[in-house]
């Protein structure tokens, strides 16, 4: 007898290529997201649940959808004005396209780190101050200090900057500003934080740190991390998302996917026939 289940239909075959583990809090639940530019679909029918304190990948050729995807769950695509989103997606249940969800306050729940180091044109101790400053996270100056230790300290860069907080942020190393953008994401208080192609700029020492950090980090926050490494997406990530001319193709715990992907695509991709 075959060990594989059996389907009655689509749907639940569907279910089991998107759904998040069994017993694992869903963190962000996606359902039939589409994306259009200017009538163009760069983006359709994508459906996943990501469970909460883990790292989930995403992967895929380059303008398969995947970096698109991504800027849906912190409505980075508002900001593009031929953008038109479609679908669900909901952060702890709550759908961040609703109109009134304020897209300031989401980004401040959804943290986002870019492919290039970002640090704002200030001092290392302003670039963490900002954010918690904006929002009110702190009533005085011994708060906001506080808040900027524990930012640099969680993104593993206090011990290189403790003594020169005033020294601008662009002074420092490619690895050590993306830490630096990781630490200002982290001061806002996020939950989810979504990083796009992180080291794909920074040497291979600066990609092992970002990759022992984004590890460490995983027990506090939910990450979505869109890589072109197969091989970072393996040693990082729990789950795996595998997209393909602009749809989600397979989803599924990291070492199935990668050991035993379903779908004959998600196998010519990892083994390098196409991408």
């Amino acid at each position: 007898m075959s060990d594989t289940p059996e389907f009655d239909n689509d749907a639940a075959l569907e279910t089991l290529y998107h759904a998040a583990p069994p017993g694992r809090t869903v963190k962000v639940a996606a359902a039939d997201v589409g994306v259009t530019y200017g009538g163009k679909s760069a983006l359709a029918g994508v459906g996943m649940d990501i469970p909460d304190r883990s790292v989930t990948a995403c992967i895929g050729p380059s303008g398969c959808g995947k970096s698109t995807f991504l800027r849906c769950i912190n409505r980075m695509n508002d900001t593009i004005d031929n953008a038109k989103v479609s679908g669900s997606i909901k952060i702890d249940g709550e759908e961040v396209n609703d109109r009134a969800v304020d897209p300031v306050v989401l980004r401040a729940r959804v943290g986002m780190v870019f492919q290039k180091p970002n640090p704002f044109p200030k001092s290392i101790y302003e670039n963490i101050a900002y954010g918690p400053r904006i929002h009110g996270l702190a009533s005085n100056r011994d708060e906001l200090d506080a808040i900027v230790e524990t930012s640099l300290k969680k993104a593993g860069l206090w011990g290189e900057v403790a003594d020169r907080l005033a020294a601008p942020g662009t002074s420092l190393s490619g690895g050590q500003q993306q830490r630096l953008v990781i630490a200002r994401a982290i001061a806002v208080n996020p939950e989810v934080i979504l990083m796009d192609e992180p080291c794909s700029a920074l040497d291979p020492i600066a990609t092992a740190r970002i990759e022992e950090l984004i590890d460490e980090l995983r027990e506090n926050y939910s990450l979505i991390i869109v890589t072109h490494s197969m091989a970072q997406a393996a040693r990082v990530s729990q789950m795996t998302a595998f997209f393909h001319l602009g749809s989600l193709v397979e989803y599924g715990p990291t070492e199935e996917i990668f050991t035993n992907p379903r779908d004959q695509r998600t196998q010519d991709y990892i083994t390098g026939r196409f991408g």
